[in-house]
C-alpha cells in the first residue's frame, strides 16, 4: 500500500507535488521520534524556525539551506532509493504532503469576484487607485458588495 501511494505521487504533476517547509515538517513530526518523514516533493528551508529538531527526512529534493540545517541539527536527508533499502514496505515512516492549494493562482478560482459571499480575488493588472477600487468595492464610493 505504501509503495503504491508513493508510486502514484511520484507520477503526479508538478502542481500536485507542492513543497513542504521545515517549519511544517518539524511541527508534523513532533512526538514521532525515530520515524522517517517521507515527502514526495521538495523540502524548503524556513527562516522562522530557529531550532531545527533532529529529523530523518526522505524527499525528492532539498534546498541547499534546508539540507544544511537538517544536517547541522544531527538529522539526515534521504533519497527514495536509500529509503527503499532501509524500509522497503514503509515501516516506521510518516507520509506527508505540502499544501496543494497554497498557490497564488488558487486565489482566483471559485465563485466570481464581486458576487455576494465570494472571497475570490479578481484578476487585476495593478493594485493602484484606478483598478477595481470604485463603485461596489468601497462604501465611500456608492456601495459595497
Amino acid at each position: 500500500k505504501f509503495n503504491k501511494v508513493i508510486l502514484k505521487r511520484l507520477n503526479m504533476t508538478r502542481k500536485s507535488k507542492p513543497p513542504l517547509s521545515l517549519q511544517k515538517l518539524a511541527k508534523l513530526m513532533a512526538g514521532k521520534d525515530g520515524k522517517i518523514a517521507v515527502v514526495v516533493g521538495p523540502v524548503t528551508d524556513d527562516k522562522r524556525l530557529y531550532e531545527v529538531p533532529k529529523l530523518s527526512v526522505c524527499a525528492l529534493r532539498f534546498t541547499e539551506t534546508a539540507r544544511a540545517s537538517i544536517l547541522k541539527a544531527g538529522g539526515e536527508c534521504l533519497t527514495f532509493d536509500k529509503l527503499a533499502m532501509r524500509s522497503p514496505l514503509g515501516k516506521g515512516t510518516v507520509l506527508l504532503r505540502g499544501p496543494v492549494k497554497a498557490r497564488e493562482s488558487e486565489r482566483h478560482f471559485g465563485k466570481a469576484p464581486g458576487v455576494p459571499h465570494s472571497s475570490t480575488a479578481p484578476r487585476v493588472r495593478a493594485k493602484g487607485r484606478k483598478f477595481e477600487k470604485a463603485r461596489g468595492k468601497r462604501s465611500s464610493r456608492g456601495y459595497k458588495v
